[in-house]
């Protein structure tokens, strides 16, 4: 059977309370990097679940415009902007959505009687004279939203522009 001294008993302390510190060193880095990596990650995917939430509502108004372009009576109104909020007010919390859309026509005089709209955003004379759908909307969406990790920087935008013939 082996016997130690005093001294080599002491060495071998030293040594596991050194091994111990490297690896408590170790550990704390890679907690460290698995924390900030983590962050990243959830930030990354807040940014994308906003933009692609924002390409959505940009699509339901875009639908929302043309039914109501269709369901307008032009000769009593013309319909021009159509807004909305979504969420909470926009840039406090950096969860809503401030929505504007804006509607041009593109229509051939000669064929359709205009109303109200006549020389209101109308665009020109439609090159498709003689087709089956004389009125063409061009329908312009803006969605607006803040980035909730800085609500303080600029708005952040989405925009789609659709040609509809109605």
């Amino acid at each position: 059977m082996t016997r130690y001294t005093t001294q080599q008993q002491g060495m071998r302390a030293a040594f596991s309370m050194i091994t111990a510190i490297f690896v408590t060193m170790i550990m704390a880095s890679v907690g460290a990097l698995v924390m900030s990596t983590s962050g990243k990650i959830v930030k990354s995917t807040t940014a994308q679940y906003q933009h692609e939430q924002a390409v959505l509502y940009a699509k339901s108004y875009t639908e929302f415009a043309v039914m109501a372009v269709t369901a307008d009576d032009r000769n009593v109104s013309c319909l021009e902007n159509i807004t909305g909020t979504i969420g909470s007010s926009p840039g406090t919390t950096g969860d809503g959505y401030r929505i504007r859309t804006r509607i041009a026509y593109i229509v051939d005089t000669t064929q359709v009687d205009t109303g109200t709209c006549d020389g209101v955003r109308v665009v020109g004379t439609s090159v498709t004279a003689g087709s089956s759908s004389p009125l063409t909307v061009i329908i312009d969406v803006y969605v607006d939203y803040k980035d909730p990790d800085n609500t303080e920087g600029p708005w952040l935008t989405v925009h789609r522009r659709t040609v509809q013939k109605i």
